[in-house]
């Protein structure tokens, strides 16, 4: 311990001896370190912090939700540093004094990103910080302008947020205006073109009445027709063999004379009148009639030959020859109509072989319809509903701006802490004037005791003569030690007179 603490005596003997070294080392530092800090420019921070509240009534039922708008937050928070959101800034404050060209602008620009930070806290709350350190202002200029520049970032935030989706809004409905209207001269377009293809390909197109259907209902008519004919000659037939079993004229007796024969002719007319309206033989009046001819004709055989009378053209016989001609009529009717289907049929197969291709062709023009439809339709409904979120933002408080705390008005430089620095650089100057005299003393070969000498040579000391001064050289010794103090006070006098200025300037800020 005594070792220990003879080294220190020592040490504190061989600094004392230069203490006139490490009091010129303690102030070259000093001055120099102050020099230093007094050039470093005073920066002056503002900060301030807005919230953001996101409310409408009808947000869900015209898209206009929380999740969109906090992605519109975050994407204005990201953009708000832009490079033209910062001219503005840099245009709206103090700083355009300075501005006399693009490359002037363009520095500020640069040096205002770097002093600018915006940073979200909560969901809805954002701080916007600013630091202003322009060497051409003074301490209190560049407090305003710290407050200024935070001001205009609040009210660009603020412009971004309200008016920047307004013009969102309108160039997009814009936008969609101009697709609506290329995409409705398309559709006319392709509704010209798809009418102008039917014109030309009628009856070639499917669908109602395409070459296809017609040929149907061509087959199906011939098959009717055909069935027609069929039962129109069997019709004819059976007519043909009722005219040839009746006779052309019937033996009339005398005036007065109503014999069998009259009868019998009278029934058979009636017979084949029946038969002409469609009666069939299984008809109860024609069996009847039947019977009473064969009663007839059995009575007509009894009466003589001539019986005196005179013969006329019988009904019947002009009946059935009346309906004759007209099922030859309807039979060559239906014949000609077979023929002229099938002079059809053969004309619709030459053409059917296009058919393909032109159905290909109508199947190609219909999709492009209906897609320009589908495509107009669908710009149509985002064209309305944009167009009503619009009305819904601007018409109502779907977004409220609230400054918490406004920008504050900076009193004392953000940085440098200059106090601190002060008193660091006088810390660091005494520190350093007394390590050149200590390193001083082991650089030099003299030995401050007899122990050390005696440990350095190897060789006993006898023993040591201690300093003896006369009376004038004890005044000079005090008025050398008066000098040193005051110089040593001096250098804590600076120091004091500096921290005084440096809160003179704080209180002349504020």
């Amino acid at each position: 311990m005594n070792g220990l603490y003879d080294e220190f005596k020592i040490a504190v003997h061989s600094v004392w001896n230069r203490r006139w070294l490490a009091l010129a080392v303690a102030w070259g530092l000093c001055l120099l370190g102050w020099l230093v800090v007094a050039l470093i420019p005073n920066s002056y921070e503002s900060q301030a912090r807005i919230s953001v509240e996101m409310q409408s009534i009808l947000s869900d039922k015209v898209g206009v939700d929380a999740r969109e708008r906090k992605k519109n937050m975050e994407r204005v928070q990201e953009t708000l540093a832009s490079t033209i959101n910062l001219e503005k800034v840099v245009r709206g404050t103090a700083l355009n004094q300075s501005v006399a060209t693009d490359r002037e602008l363009a520095n500020k620009v640069e040096t205002l990103r770097k002093s600018i930070e915006i940073k979200s806290e909560k969901d809805n709350l954002f701080e916007i910080t600013a630091r202003s350190s322009a060497s051409n202002f003074s301490d209190a200029e560049n407090a305003v302008l710290a407050r200024d520049i935070v001001q205009k970032m609040i009210d660009i935030f603020v412009e971004e947020n309200l008016s920047g989706d307004r013009s969102e809004t309108s160039q997009t409905i814009k936008f969609l205006d101009a697709q609506l209207a290329q995409r409705e001269k398309e559709l006319q377009e392709v509704e010209q073109k798809r009418v102008r293809f039917e014109t030309e390909n009628l009856g070639l197109l499917p669908g109602i009445g395409s070459i296809s259907q017609r040929m149907e209902a061509a087959r199906a008519e011939l098959a009717q027709i055909d069935s027609q004919i069929s039962q129109a000659s069997g019709s004819l037939a059976a007519l043909n063999g009722q005219l040839a079993g009746t006779p052309s004229s019937i033996a009339t007796p005398g005036i007065g004379s109503g014999g069998a024969r009259g009868q019998l002719a009278q029934m058979e007319a009636n017979l084949a009148g029946a038969r002409a309206r469609g009666w069939t033989d299984s008809h109860p009046d024609i069996i009847s009639m039947k019977n009473e001819i064969a009663a007839l004709r059995g009575q007509v055989a009894k009466e003589p030959a001539g019986g005196g009378g005179y013969r006329t053209p019988n009904p019947a016989y002009s009946s059935l020859q009346s309906m004759r001609a007209e099922r030859q009529a309807s039979l060559a009717a239906l014949q000609a109509r077979k023929n002229a289907l099938q002079a059809d049929m053969a004309q619709l197969a030459s053409k059917q072989t296009l058919e393909p291709g032109v159905a290909a062709e109508m199947s190609r023009i219909n999709r492009d319809h209906e897609v320009l439809k589908e495509q107009y339709n669908k710009l149509l409904a985002d064209r309305e509903q944009i167009k009503l979120r619009g009305q819904v933002e601007s018409e109502t408080d779907s977004l409220k701006f609230r400054v918490i705390d406004p920008p504050s008005s900076p009193r004392s430089p953000a940085a440098p802490n200059r106090p601190l620095l002060l008193a660091m650089v006088l810390i660091a100057g005494i520190g350093g004037g007394i390590g050149t005299a200590f390193a001083m003393g082991h650089v030099q070969t003299s030995y401050p005791t007899a122990a050390r000498l005696e440990k350095a040579s190897g060789l006993p000391v006898i023993g040591s003569v201690s300093q003896i001064l006369t009376s004038a050289q004890r005044e000079i010794q005090k008025k050398k030690l008066r000098i040193f103090f005051g110089t040593s006070g001096a250098l804590f006098g600076v120091f004091g007179m500096l921290m005084i200025v440096e809160f003179i300037q704080r209180g002349m800020v504020a």
